[in-house]
């Protein structure tokens, strides 16, 4: 199922907090993604928050004020928690009548009278909070793109495995260590072996990358033992954020033979604030990638027809890159790629069918992730260790130092927007992370 297109998207609709309305915005009223947030100055209660503008509209005053009298109890309550995880798991009927409600509140309309009480709080004055409470996380490898630079980079010869286009492949990661924009990373520790060693070493990372991702939050879940068909894939997913997948490629390297990913992967993944909704993305499904001729098709269960039209998303990601030294110069932060998230090869939908195929539980506020996206252009890939090819091909930002891997002291900027004529522009926010010694 694919979320239809309603007056909420209308391009030509205002908002009365003006901020929303301004050109480039990420969070017009089209938008309306839901994040948890601290006042500052009054409550360090955590409340879900729409942003819009720079604003937050408070949804526990909304309800405080009978804005939502009208919505089913169950939604109210959930407008009520600390946490997203409520809202997931009531499913997507719930998000569109929730984003319904919202966009008649916050449209300018002559006729209508604005809320006598402060429903909103500035950006400025409010802390954000990882949105969910994140039971279990999953990575998966859903760039062709990447998986192909990679296996080129290791395996010259064999870059991609026999099964990569047969199964969406995927592993489990760490929630634990799941941590919001704005969090510092220290530079892991860990085992670590170059061809010139006859025995591993312990030391910090010197080979610390960043890799730009996708993620998704499960809405509702399903039961152990029962697994999710193609087509109702959608009904259980909530909203996108950006993800950082922090990688220490030495430890990784070293470690991942024969199991794939621990230590190199579990130190950090940063994940963005704001949790774009699939109604609000709706304007921009586009189909799914188109697999040369020779790839062999999806197996039955991993197939829909509504899949392969609209399966895909027109989502732009982009990564910065500002160095200690930039930032004391005032020189602005250097972009370092840019790419497309309709070209990944394997959609949204068939991740989390695949998922659970062998009848794995998902939980709302699971996140899953898409893996690196890259695209097949000069200037797509969603990693250093491609862009530099493993550190052989340095690149030189505008102070002229040198970047093969992350020095102490880079801040890693990633933001994501979806834009097309006709539509007003969706925007994800940024993801960021400063690394440390």
């Amino acid at each position: 199922m694919n979320r239809a297109i309603n007056h909420t998207h209308d391009p030509n609709l205002r908002s009365w907090v003006e901020s929303a309305n301004q050109k480039g915005t990420d969070f017009p009223i089209q938008n309306l993604p839901f994040g948890v947030f601290c006042h500052r100055e009054q409550t360090k209660t955590p409340h879900i928050g729409v942003a819009i503008g720079d604003q937050i509209l408070d949804l526990f005053t909304c309800c405080q004020l009978g804005l939502f009298e009208e919505l089913p109890e169950p939604l109210t309550a959930a407008c009520r928690e600390s946490s997203l995880n409520q809202l997931m798991a009531l499913g997507s009927w719930a998000t569109e009548i929730l984003r319904d409600r919202l966009s008649l509140l916050l449209r300018l309309n002559g006729s209508q009278s604005l809320p006598e009480a402060n429903i909103l709080v500035p950006m400025a004055e409010a802390e954000l909070l990882l949105p969910a409470n994140i039971g279990d996380y999953t990575d998966f490898y859903a760039s062709i793109f990447h998986a192909t630079n990679v296996g080129k980079l290791f395996r010259p010869d064999n870059p991609l495995l026999l099964n990569y286009k047969y199964v969406p492949v995927g592993y489990h990661g760490r929630a634990s260590s799941i941590i919001l924009s704005d969090t510092s990373i220290n530079r892991p520790q860990g085992q670590q072996k170059t061809a010139q060693e006859s025995v591993p070493t312990f030391a910090p990372s010197q080979l610390l990358d960043y890799e730009m991702e996708v993620g998704f939050f499960v809405g509702s879940g399903n039961e152990l033992g029962q697994s999710i068909a193609i087509d109702k894939a959608e009904e259980h997913i909530f909203g996108l954020c950006l993800v950082n997948d922090w990688s220490a490629r030495d430890i990784q390297a070293w470690e991942y033979q024969p199991l794939g990913p621990f230590l190199g992967k579990s130190f950090a993944t940063t994940i963005s604030p704001w949790v774009v909704t699939f109604e609000a993305l709706a304007p921009f499904r586009c189909p799914a990638f188109a697999r040369p001729e020779a790839d062999p098709a999806p197996l039955n269960y991993l197939y829909s027809p509504v899949n392969a039209q609209l399966g895909g998303i027109n989502l732009t990601v982009e990564v910065m890159l500002s160095s200690a030294q930039m930032r004391e110069q005032k020189i602005p932060p250097v972009r370092l790629s840019q790419a497309s998230f309709k070209q990944m090869y394997w959609t949204i939908a068939q991740m989390l069918t695949h998922h659970t195929s062998n009848g794995c539980n998902l939980r709302s506020g699971d996140l899953l992730a898409s893996g690196t996206v890259s695209g097949a252009e000069s200037g797509s890939q969603g990693s250093l260790l491609e862009i530099t090819r493993r550190g052989s091909q340095p690149i030189k930002l505008p102070t002229d130092e040198m970047r093969s891997f992350l020095e102490d002291g880079d801040q890693v900027i990633m933001r994501g927007y979806c834009e097309q004529e006709g539509c007003a522009r969706v925007g994800f926010g940024e993801c960021r992370g400063k690394v440390v010694g």
